[in-house]
């Protein structure tokens, strides 16, 4: 978490230092309050591996950077981190362990780092802000099996990164500090679906003449729906709930 809070701290430093080149740049950070579900089933070579959900609510830290430049033909750049957690009940055999029929605790950490290069289709124009582009969301996983009887414990971490189609769009109420805005991350592929959907409202402190705070708050809700036949795994997992945070416009 620290070199997470330094790599993002140095994204605010140097493109605050940036101004004469970027347009805007805005940076935030918030918890967001959700609830864990779903499970993971693995049955490669017959094995009959199941983790479940306990869906017990979480609180996690967020973060983010926005970079727009004002090049034509060169993206602008979003830049994402958030980490879930969650724990549950396992049974059965995965691909380095066998459980057997007792169920035992079953806990992971998913580090998620989203890299959105995006092009300003709509620069509040009427009021309205229109982005597309294209995000890298890279999963970081590490997971971790509790000792149970004779089960000496199991961890374990794999990364997966997934492409997903961008788009977001900002209203700005006329005559308020007041924006209203959505965003949504989607694939979808055979069997597998995967989207990250936010919508929020925020209020600037229009209160300084160059830096401005801001608050945001909405309701954030993930869907991670991976069944693909040449997967060892199949993963059905949702994360949804409600965020807020501080941000503040350069």
């Amino acid at each position: 978490m620290k070199k997470v809070l330094y790599t993002f701290a140095c994204g605010a430093v140097l493109a605050s230092g940036a101004m004469a080149d970027f347009a805007r740049v805005e940076v935030g950070a918030g918890a967001w309050m959700q609830t864990p579900e779903g499970k993971v089933t693995y049955t490669e070579n017959g094995a009959d591996g199941i983790y479940t959900s306990k869906e017990g609510d979480s609180t996690e830290l967020y973060f983010w950077v926005n970079i727009k430049h004002p090049v034509p033909v060169l993206p602008n750049l979003r830049l994402e981190y958030v980490t879930l957690e969650d724990s549950g009940t396992a049974s059965g055999a995965f691909k380095d362990f066998s459980i057997g029929s007792d169920l035992t605790s079953l806990s992971y950490d998913m580090k998620q780092y989203d890299i959105i290069p995006y092009y300003n289709i709509l620069d509040n124009t009427a009021w309205i802000t229109l982005d597309l582009g294209l995000d890298i969301k890279i999963m970081d996983v590490s997971y971790s099996v509790a000792p149970v009887g004779l089960f000496t414990g199991y961890s374990d971490d794999f990364i997966l990164p997934v492409p997903l189609l961008y788009a977001r769009g900002r209203f700005e109420i006329p005559s308020t500090d007041i924006g209203l805005e959505a965003d949504v991350k989607y694939i979808t592929t055979g069997d597998s679906t995967v989207y990250d959907i936010r919508a929020k409202v925020d209020y600037t402190l229009d209160v300084f003449p160059v830096i401005q705070p801001a608050l945001e708050v909405g309701y954030r809700a993930q869907k991670i729906d991976i069944d693909e036949s040449d997967a060892d795994a199949k993963l059905d997992i949702d994360y949804s709930g409600f965020y807020a945070g501080v941000m503040l416009r350069f």
